[in-house]
């Protein structure tokens, strides 16, 4: 029997010349893919960005754990999950202090996350705050350079710590990625109209999972271009592809958290 696949209309993604409350509330209602905005921050501002990471400490992730090679600065709450979803808080704050410290020695100028971050809360009409863990503001804005991919995975900050981390309850999470350098060809974000679901765990490979998890799954596309600034629900499977030319790519990131309170929070 032959399988039917109907696409969902609204399942997109918009190229825009800003990005709107709108786009923000579908994006966290899951009736929209993605919305890139080209020109985010201008070509000669993402070679001073790029040109000033030099500053900055990086290193790469444990390959027993991240299959493929990926520069990072900046700690993610993700790696410093502890067994049954509870924070290895003894690693993570120090790190965190170390990585505001080494931000701030590098003065990027102008700063890409503090741009990006009051451009969203202008948005919103509130500015973007950090989210906190019994009062004390986590790290938000990693640096990437994935050049070789990474597996097809999803981000839930509700599924990684199920028992609440944050003093701001997350209802909703949007990602965000800022590209200061991109390679010749390759290195799309591909986002997937599937969230996890248990029989996915037949798939899982490292820490993400086999493209038999999506098999019929409507997705979109997304190269990635120098200045764009990009947002999806990395609650969808995504996936980034490897390079295919030459060059770097590199990204700043974040995610943001759309609270009960209609606040809106960042991490990394």
């Amino acid at each position: 029997m032959t399988r039917t696949v109907t696409l969902d209309p609204l399942f997109t993604a918009a190229d825009a010349p800003a990005f709107t409350d709108r786009d923000l509330a579908h994006l966290a209602a899951g009736t929209l893919a993605a919305v890139r905005v080209p020109g985010f921050l201008d070509p000669a501002t993402c070679r001073e960005v790029t040109a000033a990471l030099e500053r900055l400490p990086t290193a790469p992730y444990d390959p027993r754990r991240v299959p493929t090679p990926v520069l990072r600065f900046g700690p993610a709450l993700n790696d410093y999950r502890l067994p049954g979803g509870k924070l290895d808080a003894e690693r993570y704050w120090p790190d965190a202090e170390a990585a505001r410290r080494a931000w701030n020695r590098a003065g990027l100028r102008p700063d890409p996350v503090a741009v990006s971050l009051a451009r969203l809360g202008a948005t919103w009409g509130a500015a973007v705050v950090p989210a906190t863990i019994d009062g004390r503001a986590v790290f938000g804005g990693t640096l990437r350079q994935i050049d070789s991919g990474l597996l097809m995975h999803y981000d839930d900050i509700n599924r990684e710590f199920p028992d609440g981390l944050f003093d701001q309850d997350v209802v909703a999470q949007l990602a965000f990625n800022l590209y200061t350098a991109v390679a010749d060809g390759g290195g799309a974000t591909s986002v997937w109209r599937h969230r996890w679901e248990p029989a996915d765990e037949e798939y899982r490979e490292a820490y993400g999972y086999g493209t038999g998890a999506v098999a019929h799954c409507q997705r979109v596309d997304l190269p990635p271009h120098v200045g764009d600034g990009l947002l999806f629900n990395p609650a969808h499977f995504h996936a980034v592809a490897a390079n295919t030319g030459g060059g770097r790519r590199i990204a700043f990131a974040f995610f943001l958290g759309l609270t009960t309170t209609g606040q809106l929070v960042v991490w990394s």
